[in-house]
């Protein structure tokens, strides 16, 4: 398929439903030749016909999506702790049940080896024809290069890159990203972000990342480590954080701390609701305390405040040096909804000068808790009109699937 066509079929997956006009201007070929391009795709069965648009007093333009069965994204989703996986079609629909593993990147030494073996198993699983797959797209944790596919955190590889070693072993093109600017990329062009010029997308997790649109583009800095909200030093405590530093953001305010403050405070004999719960089972014990937060438990609600106006001492801080119209709290902590309001608008009233703060709005994400495998499978597509890494791959309806349920 040659590169305007593949082009067509990315602004259609992102756009959803386009006029040939709209996506004239967006591919920047004249009418004719995208019309001429769309009926070659109409005909090969990728592209498919919705009838005219609603009328506007002129003559109505017919509409196109892109066939739901074109093609396939296997979505990774990591955090230090777990990993998610699961398989998007077109219309960014999950075909395949999201699976949850656990994996923690910081103890176990073959976890790379152990991604693999998961991601192989949830593809054979699936019953897709591997041919019908478009790419691998993995959101992580960590330092990591997108164009040379390394991550300086986790991964370590004696020799090339954890994408290479991916693609190798999977026998599909693979692209890797940091969770952070993962959550920004889906809510750039699925969420709140949408056609917004400069927006902060706060990852509230075990760490508390950021992903940032700056002039209406997602911005990764001059290698791809922009956006380390957790380890800006706000704090004076002595408190070790996960960098090797102490008094960063993430010592205060990300939701491994609230399991500890909520383990300390029981063990103190604070009055709640809570459930028993422990640092072994964190992901558990972040829920469980959400929860009773919002069903109005004060011992929760108060640990969720305290939690929330750290992280609004941090946002002061992108307000005074980037000005945003948004902030976009995201991620796992976004469960809490409007709890995190009060807290974080506390922080901004206190440490933000009123003429900066005052035009920019805080915003709970719209994309939900998958969010991440949402980017993923969107940074597969970012790339998709580019040069592809693997030969012999069947794209497009005409190329029959061969095996499995979707045939």
């Amino acid at each position: 398929m040659n590169s305007i066509k593949k082009r067509i079929i990315k602004q259609l997956y992102f756009g959803k439903t386009l006029s040939g006009t709209d996506l004239s201007e967006r591919i920047q070929r004249s009418l004719p030749v995208t019309n001429k391009l769309l009926n070659e795709l109409k005909v090969a069965g990728d592209v498919v016909e919705l009838g005219y648009a609603p009328s506007t007093g002129g003559r109505r333009p017919m509409m196109y999506s892109l066939n739901k069965q074109y093609g396939y994204i296997v979505s990774i989703a990591m955090d230090q702790l777990f990993t998610r996986i699961g398989i998007l079609n077109m219309e960014h629909s999950f075909v395949t049940p999201v699976e949850r593993h656990a994996l923690n990147l910081e103890t176990e030494p073959e976890a790379l080896t152990m991604l693999i073996s998961l991601v192989e198993q949830h593809i054979q699983s699936s019953g897709i024809d591997r041919g019908r797959i478009l790419g691998v797209g993995i959101g992580m944790p960590g330092f990591i290069d997108l164009e040379k596919g390394i991550n300086y955190s986790f991964f370590r590889t004696e020799t090339g890159s954890i994408r290479q070693k991916l693609e190798d072993q999977l026998q599909l093109p693979v692209y890797l990203d940091n969770d952070s600017s993962l959550v920004a990329l889906a809510e750039y062009r699925f969420g709140a972000a949408r056609n917004k010029k400069n927006v902060m997308v706060v990852n509230i997790s075990w760490g508390v990342g950021l992903g940032m649109v700056l002039n209406g583009e997602l911005f990764r800095g001059h290698n791809g480590f922009a956006g380390e909200f957790s380890h800006i030093p706000i704090f004076s405590s002595n408190k070790l954080c996960s960098c090797g530093k102490t008094g960063c953001l993430e010592t205060e305010a990300s939701l491994l701390v609230l399991v500890e403050k909520a383990v300390r405070g029981i063990q103190e004999g604070k009055i709640t609701n809570l459930p028993r719960i422990s640092l072994e089972q964190p992901e558990e014990a972040c829920s469980a305390i959400i929860q009773m937060a919002l069903k109005g438990d004060k011992f929760c609600i108060e640990l969720l405040y305290e939690i929330g106006y750290n992280i609004g001492r941090g946002i002061a801080i992108l307000i005074h040096i980037l000005n945003p119209e948004l902030i976009i709290l995201s991620g796992r902590g976004a469960a809490a909804g409007k709890l995190w309001f009060a807290p974080i608008q506390q922080a901004i009233n206190e440490h933000s000068i009123p003429r900066l703060a005052e035009h920019t709005s805080v915003e709970v994400s719209t994309v939900g808790n998958k969010d991440e495998l949402y980017g993923a499978a969107a940074l597969v597509m970012e790339h998709f009109d580019r040069e592809t890494k693997k030969k012999n791959r069947t794209v497009g309806l005409l190329n029959p699937i061969t095996t499995g349920i979707y045939n």
